[in-house]
């Protein structure tokens, strides 16, 4: 028989650390072989701690197509479902097969400088604004459509999996994650005379290209935010922005829907 491997990838905290080696003994008695190297034999990936901690798994993984599911030991936890006490019960359910696969959607960025193009993936946004949280200036199309000319902050976007993070904070709508859609969310626009831009959301389908071009005062002034992550780049032109190709594999093992969940971590 071969050797079940199973990658944990936990955060630093008390509660994380407990949680972690708990699960490993389980694991182990289970007849599972658990690693928190990171192996790409592995089977499944389990993440310990909050939502930061799912999606810095993800990026850590490089985006793999190995299935992932989270347990919560943080305080929102949207995609970490399990929990510390359930631990016992999410092993048996996952040695029955009793779960399903989500696939959630990814941001593929394109990014031009005047010398190189870069590429990057994204679970939850990117923000694009200027450097020592100065106003910004961008010009924003939409399949090749020039729509604004965006001041203020920044500008996000975000999948229907993000929706419930950064981006609601920003007022950006909810979306249910099945949808193959992107939410172009402005961050504190001007207006006023001088500067018009739009203060609401746009929701874009995902096969089309959304670009930001800063103005060419800013092309070395511009931070990305990537997932949390900040970037800058040198002489930056434009970026290109659309759902990628690639997927991830969230695994699920509750039957609560997506509305119940909704409800439970927002309502009540």
């Amino acid at each position: 028989m071969s050797e079940r491997i199973i990658n944990i990838i936990s955060n630093s905290n008390f509660e994380s650390r407990k949680t972690t080696k708990d699960l490993i003994k389980k694991l182990r008695q289970a007849g599972f072989s658990p690693t928190t190297k990171l192996s790409n034999q592995a089977e499944l990936t389990i993440t310990v701690g909050g939502d930061g901690a799912f999606i810095k798994a993800v990026n850590r993984s490089k985006f793999s197509e190995i299935p992932i599911v989270g347990v919560n030991t943080g305080t929102l936890g949207f995609f970490q479902e399990i929990s510390p006490q359930a631990l016992d019960e999410f092993i048996e359910a996952y040695k029955k097969g009793d779960y399903t696969l989500d696939p959630l959607s990814l941001i593929g960025a394109e990014i031009f400088t005047k010398k190189r193009r870069y590429f990057v993936h994204a679970v939850n946004e990117v923000v694009v604004k200027a450097k020592n949280s100065k106003v910004i200036h961008l010009n924003v199309f939409i399949d090749h459509s020039h729509v604004e000319k965006f001041s203020g902050d920044g500008m996000m976007v975000s999948t229907a999996a993000g929706s419930t993070g950064y981006s609601l904070s920003l007022g950006g709508a909810l979306i249910y994650p099945k949808l193959e859609v992107l939410c172009l969310t402005p961050m504190a626009p001007i207006l006023n005379q001088a500067y018009r831009s739009l203060n609401n959301s746009i929701i874009v389908p995902g096969q089309l290209i959304i670009s930001l071009v800063p103005e060419k005062r800013y092309t070395n002034s511009t931070l990305l935010v990537v997932d949390g992550n900040e970037y800058a780049y040198s002489q930056l032109q434009r970026i290109n922005l659309r759902l990628a190709s690639k997927k991830i594999n969230k695994l699920v093992v509750s039957d609560q829907s997506y509305w119940e969940n909704l409800k439970s971590k927002f309502l009540i």
